[in-house]
């Protein structure tokens, strides 16, 4: 069941804080990778290329891990846990949105073989730090 954002937790999403994504891979070894997020409501949002490792492990095992550490100062964070969901529906938009949040500019052009799958976290436990 999910749980709704506080406004401390949505400020630090909204800003321009990096976020580090956990996943297990096949062997329940942790992945991780550091990316942008957006949230829509109380859904964290990032986005990546279908076939890469985190995209692979969230389609066989949809628990996640998301850290958002606050660039102002690193001992204040927030860990979002749940399951997510997948779709290409709005994969590139989303990349674009990402883009203009951390670099003031689309994110430009990439392979034709690149699908952007928008990456929807819907939190059970929240964290904060």
């Amino acid at each position: 069941m999910a749980i709704p954002l506080n406004d401390t937790v949505r400020t630090l999403i909204d800003a321009k804080n990096f976020a580090v994504v956990a996943t297990l891979n096949d062997d329940g070894s942790p992945q991780t990778s550091v990316l942008w997020i957006t949230r829509d409501g109380d859904d964290l949002l990032f986005c990546t290329v279908r076939g890469r490792r985190k995209e692979r492990n969230l389609a066989r095992d949809p628990r996640v891990s998301v850290t958002v550490i606050d660039a102002t100062d690193g001992y204040s964070y927030v860990e979002l846990r749940g399951t997510v969901t997948m779709t290409d529906e709005g994969g590139r938009e989303l990349i674009n949105a990402l883009a203009q949040k951390y670099h003031g500019r689309d994110f430009g052009d990439e392979p034709p073989a690149n699908v952007r799958v928008v990456v929807r976290v819907n939190a059970d436990k929240v964290v904060e730090h």
